[in-house]
């Protein structure tokens, strides 16, 4: 595992949960890994109070799951998780879309294709890690520029739990063929020109595959493991 370092201000508990956030994310702790408090306070040099309350905060954002007397683990999503959530996500991207589309076209169009630039060494490295932000960064730009504080704030509730998934499941397969970024180059192509049923089909076929990946995935990590 890399090094655990801090970046700046905020309370110590919201830059703990921060990194360990993002070090889910990106995978340095597997889905299902227990996370020590000690081990992590060790590490960043904090007492274990603002692990723990950082903890506190992962658990309410679905990222950790706390078990008392027992400890802290990364999530690992079942069948009927994953089913959810590709559901929620299917209600609310092509509606979050059309919003964006209307409140600030040429920003989202802007990071969408800065996400799909990225993409493109990231499938020549095969850097799963670099492929799963630029993944996570085009699909959240159609909230960003959304200009729906609610929708935003309803896509919050999930967003840290699909992109671990991406870069835990779906990226590793993702930077070794193409069909993830040909899909994203597609998306943005209907975006941009407004053809919001045809982007609607699309984004479905899309979410629904990253959801067959994360469940047979699972099922695969799961015969492992025994």
């Amino acid at each position: 595992m890399r090094s655990l370092k801090l970046d700046t201000p905020k309370s110590l508990s919201q830059r703990v949960m921060q990194r360990l956030r993002q070090a889910i994310i990106d995978g340095e702790f597997a889905l299902g890994a227990a996370i020590s408090e000690e081990m992590v306070a060790n590490s960043f040099g904090v007492s274990r109070t603002p692990v723990r309350e950082a903890m506190g905060l992962l658990q309410a954002q679905g990222l950790v799951v706390i078990r008392p007397q027992v400890g802290s683990f990364v999530f690992t999503p079942s069948a009927e998780d994953i089913n959810a959530l590709c559901t929620f996500r299917i209600a609310l991207e092509p509606r979050a879309a059309e919003l964006a589309f209307r409140h600030d076209r040429d920003g989202a169009i802007a990071v969408m294709n800065d996400a799909i630039a990225a993409m493109e060494p990231a499938i020549a490295a095969k850097d799963n890690i670099a492929y799963g932000r630029a993944d996570t960064a085009f699909h959240e730009a159609l909230f960003a520029h959304c200009g729906n504080r609610y929708l935003v704030e309803s896509y919050q509730l999930a967003s840290g739990r699909v992109a671990a998934l991406r870069t835990n499941l779906t990226s590793p397969i993702d930077v070794r063929t193409r069909t993830s970024f040909d899909e994203h180059r597609k998306l943005l192509e209907l975006f941009a020109c407004g053809d919001f049923a045809a982007f609607e089909a699309a984004m479905t076929t899309h979410i629904t595959n990253s959801g067959v990946v994360y469940a047979r995935a699972l099922k695969v990590e799961a015969v492992d493991a025994d």
